[in-house]
């Protein structure tokens, strides 16, 4: 005898899923609802992702509103991708005010070209999307001189480090970054193996490849975290719940302070040259 099939039934919107005001549109436009408005137990656990992020955004966001309040909020989105982020920002955030923009930056064009068409449909007019990479968007025109909040969530490799140069260019008050692929210091790692393990026995953490790449991980956003604190931001690492799916699940928050601290700078430094990793201090960490 042939066991049961079992199906899963779709369970339909409940006022508790839905916020006022959202944009029904919106999110069937990012498959986080179904077109035929019900939501199945993918959609459900993807709108509780959404809103645990935002309502981590939506509180800077209001503290940047209260500082200032007679200047428009500006993010900008690295490694847009579709803009999700961004979208539900402007949705949640941003729709209901006269003031702000929101900038997705990317540099997949069809990615770009998709996400002007949905704006353009869901009438979004104070967002833009910027056909450029992370470091590139630093000198480009269409931004303004200065950002209040930057995001990167799951930006591959340095181009963290590019949105942290970005948000120091812009003076940002606030960075949200969430790194993935940490691959360039696993390579500097790996580079000077032989060096190190004649030096320290610290070393033998990383001697083995798969090592290599889990070290070449922390000691990347360790590197960012006191590099953000030498340049006056109060750091927050914590994990973002929610996101159980990915094992890139590592929250940075960065909020400007002005205050600089000296022994993030000592600390830095001292970590690169027990790492051998003195000259990324002219590249991804200067200190001038």
């Amino acid at each position: 005898m042939n066991p049961t099939k079992q199906t899963t039934v779709a369970a339909p919107i409940r006022y508790a899923d839905i916020r006022a005001g959202q944009s029904i549109q919106l999110r069937k436009a990012l498959h986080i609802l179904p077109r035929e408005g019900r939501l199945n137990q993918d959609s459900r656990r993807k709108l509780k992702q959404v809103y645990h992020l935002y309502q981590f955004i939506e509180k800077r966001l209001n503290e940047l509103s209260t500082q200032s309040p007679d200047v428009a909020i500006t993010v900008a989105d690295h490694g847009a991708g579709k803009s999700y982020l961004g979208f539900i920002l402007y949705d949640l955030y941003f729709k209901s005010l006269s003031k702000g923009h929101i900038y997705g930056i990317e540099t997949r064009a069809e990615l770009v070209q998709k996400s002007r068409e949905l704006q353009a449909t869901l009438g979004f007019e104070r967002m833009s999307f910027l056909n450029l990479s992370v470091a590139d968007s630093t000198q480009a025109a269409e931004l303004p001189d200065q950002i209040a909040m930057v995001t990167a969530l799951h930006a591959c490799d340095t181009a963290t480090d590019d949105a942290i140069q970005f948000g120091l260019a812009k003076k940002a008050k606030i960075m949200v970054l969430v790194p993935c692929c940490q691959a360039e210091l696993a390579r500097y790692l790996n580079q000077n193996k032989a060096l190190c393990l004649q030096r320290s026995h610290l070393a033998e953490l990383w001697r083995h490849p798969l090592h290599t790449r889990e070290m070449g991980s922390q000691l990347t956003n360790v590197l960012r975290c006191l590099y953000l604190e030498a340049m006056g931001y109060k750091v927050t690492v914590t994990e973002l719940v929610g996101w159980e799916h990915s094992m890139k699940n590592e929250l940075i928050f960065a909020q400007y302070t002005g205050h600089k601290k000296r022994s993030a700078v000592e600390r830095l430094q001292s970590l690169l040259s027990e790492f051998g990793l003195d000259s990324l201090l002219q590249t991804r960490f200067q200190l001038g």
